[in-house]
């Protein structure tokens, strides 16, 4: 478990999640996935993340509290890099609670995603994010992120 403390005082814990979060951690992935214009849909949120919880598809990092309620979680999907020939994470999803952002969720998320990589032995972790997502970039370029100017992403929905 990590911890760590902002200004105000506010004690954040992060951990890994268990199937024991399931229900609080499909409301915060229901609403991550609000934020990126995706229909509320709580079910499908709660089979997605069981899924990959089941299948040991992703490692999800939660935030908490003093209080022991969720405020935040990151998912992260390995992967592997074939140009440096080595393990990486892809560092899918990060969110925090409206409610509760500069708490020092966020950054206590990325640095428990951090050290898990580091402990792990992976070359490095690779994000992408809104380009109106300022405060996010703000906080990634804090922590040593840096933004790739040189390749374009690209992606292609597959009809099925």
């Amino acid at each position: 478990m990590h911890t760590s403390s902002d200004q105000n005082a506010t004690h954040i814990a992060t951990r890994l999640a268990t199937l024991n979060d399931l229900a609080s951690l499909a409301i915060l992935f229901n609403a991550y996935r609000q934020f990126y214009q995706q229909a509320d849909d709580l079910p499908l949120a709660a089979r997605f993340i069981r899924e990959r919880m089941e299948r040991q598809e992703s490692i999800i990092f939660v935030a908490e509290n003093a209080e022991y309620e969720l405020l935040g979680f990151c998912q992260l999907y390995p992967t592997f890099c074939s140009v440096v020939a080595a393990p990486i994470y892809t560092l899918y999803d990060l969110f925090v609670q409206p409610n509760t952002r500069k708490s020092g969720a966020g950054r206590a998320l990325l640095l428990a995603a951090e050290q898990l990589a580091q402990q792990n032995n992976f070359a490095r972790m690779d994000l992408t994010t809104a380009k109106t997502n300022q405060t996010a970039q703000r906080l990634y370029e804090s922590l040593g992120w840096r933004r790739d100017d040189v390749f374009y992403a690209y992606n292609k929905a597959i009809s099925n």
